[in-house]
């Protein structure tokens, strides 16, 4: 009886432990996890997926390639409609204004969502009559 009880006990102790561990996993923030990829296409006049979805928190990488000729990609680093001067709701691991898109290779753009809203993008590399009209939003959610 006392063998089942000690066998009792530790499957118990067991168990909390690998429940703990999953607490644990599940407790880290977003950002301190591996980004997001999100694959992103950019051609005649058109950014796609658009919008793009993540959520507040998220470390996220845009693999973003260009498949007709090249393009540019600007991120606003505010949330459409807040004041320019406020802390920037986006955190990017570089300090790049405007990333150059090439036709066919893939150009990575990596930021922190920090501040849910909407925030318009655009291409920032003059490609045709149709450029102005070459947009697109990120919408993080809370």
């Amino acid at each position: 009886m006392r063998r089942m009880s000690r066998i009792a006990v530790l499957l118990l102790l067991g168990g909390l432990t690998v429940t703990y561990g999953f607490a644990e996993e599940s407790n880290t923030s977003q950002a301190e996890q591996g980004p997001q990829v999100i694959e992103m296409t950019a051609k005649k006049y058109e950014f796609s997926p658009s919008p793009v979805r993540v959520k507040v928190g998220t470390n996220v990488q845009l693999r973003i390639t260009a498949l007709d000729r090249t393009h540019g990609f600007k991120i606003n680093l505010n949330p459409d409609g807040s004041d320019e001067k406020s802390n920037p709701g986006l955190i990017f691991s570089s300090n790049e204004d405007c990333f150059k898109l090439e036709k066919g290779i893939a150009t990575v753009v990596q930021f922190v969502a920090r501040t849910p809203g909407t925030y318009s993008f655009h291409c920032c590399n003059r490609c045709g009559l149709g450029h102005g009209g070459m947009k697109g939003q990120l919408v993080v959610e809370p």
